[in-house]
């Protein structure tokens, strides 16, 4: 059992987005992003097989999928495969889970 503090161990920076990986197996990757207003993942996909979760652990931003932009809110969950075009934005800092199965 692992248990990981995202406020303790990952902050915001300013210049970019902060990524901290909290977890890594053959099963899943897990990741936490953080973004200071602005900042984001511009709209991208994989060309492979599996599931992508995005969850919005603090803040406010958007999902951006092939249609435009949704609004996003602390607790708000994006499931989608992950060959699915997909990305976030921040209009707020935004603290944000995402966890793909299986990892690439």
């Amino acid at each position: 059992m692992k248990i990981t503090d995202l406020h303790a161990a990952n902050g915001f920076k300013p210049t970019g987005p902060s990524m901290l990986l909290i977890h890594e197996s053959e099963h899943m990757k897990v990741i936490n992003f953080n973004f200071k207003a602005g900042q984001g993942l511009p709209l991208h996909s994989h060309n492979l097989e599996g599931e992508l979760v995005i969850c919005i652990l603090e803040g406010e931003g958007h999902f951006i999928s092939a249609e435009g932009k949704t609004p996003a809110k602390a607790g708000d969950t994006l499931v989608c495969p992950i060959a699915t075009p997909h990305g976030v934005g921040a209009t707020t800092d935004m603290r944000v889970l995402v966890t793909i199965a299986p990892p690439i």
